[in-house]
């Protein structure tokens, strides 16, 4: 079963990686998830100003799922910065069009968008008070 949400992502690609200039951009679209086994699986296709596309694929765990390490509503956006990720590291597009999460990934995901907690405001009034 396949679920489709068709949000796009225009992206930058900077001067000199894989023979693009400046003014060039791709497309990266989300197209939609499946579930097979033991992984959810999230389909990208990637369209360059010259036409062309390519498809990429990114996995989570299932049990990073299951035990609140990632929210299902997170997981695009996990792996589009997953897939920004090797476009910033490769010269041009990388050589697989597959690739999976890691923990260490989540965790920084997960840390990055978890508020942070402020002080208690009535404990701060309390102490004030004495």
């Amino acid at each position: 079963m396949c679920h489709h949400e068709g949000a796009a992502f225009v992206v930058l690609i900077p001067p000199g990686n894989g023979g693009l200039s400046v003014s060039d951009k791709i497309v990266l679209q989300y197209v939609g998830f499946e579930a097979k086994g033991a992984v959810r699986e999230y389909a990208f296709t990637l369209r360059g100003s010259g036409g062309k596309s390519s498809e990429y694929f990114v996995t989570i765990a299932n049990a990073a799922f299951v035990d609140h390490r990632v929210r299902y509503q997170d997981a695009p956006d996990i792996c589009f910065h997953r897939l920004l990720r090797e476009f910033a590291t490769r010269t041009g597009h990388p050589p697989s069009s597959r690739f999976s999460v890691m923990e260490a990934e989540l965790a920084d995901y997960k840390d990055a968008h978890t508020p942070k907690s402020k002080p208690n405001v009535s404990a701060h009034r309390a102490d004030k008070e004495s």
